[in-house]
């Protein structure tokens, strides 16, 4: 047997360039079933958004406790020099810090909510589109 290039191969030449072959074919084949398999792709990305859900609970958590901080120094700060009715709320605040920390968590769970519904809503608008030009 002769090959394209013009050298004469050994049966063992042959065997070992059916194995690189094969094991090329492998990969190849691995890696098609791995671009197939969208449920094994979606669950990756449910697990990547997770864990940036995660991520930004707690800086969110970590945002939401600094502003407690400088809202309370500030608090501090104006029940000696305020008005008296901003004087009388302030004062109310500082004696029950936790519904003002709550609120304070609600609105900025209630922004993250809303960018997220509206990135969602951007991706399906994105969808559809490419389903009328397909």
């Amino acid at each position: 047997m002769t090959e394209a290039t013009g050298g004469a191969k050994g049966p063992d030449e042959l065997r070992q360039q059916i194995e690189r072959t094969r094991s090329e074919l492998g990969n190849t084949v691995e890696e098609l079933a791995g671009k197939a398999d969208v449920k094994g792709r979606a669950r990756a990305r449910a697990a990547d958004l997770r864990d940036k859900a995660g991520a930004m609970t707690v800086q969110l958590r970590s945002s939401a406790a600094q502003a407690g901080h400088t809202v309370h120094d500030k608090a501090t700060h104006a029940t000696h020099a305020g008005p008296r009715p901003v004087r009388g709320v302030v004062q109310a605040g500082m004696r029950h810090p936790k519904p003002v920390l709550i609120a304070g968590a609600a609105a900025g769970a209630a922004v993250v909510a809303v960018e997220v519904l509206r990135r969602r809503q951007q991706v399906t608008r994105g969808h559809r589109w490419q389903r009328w030009y397909r």
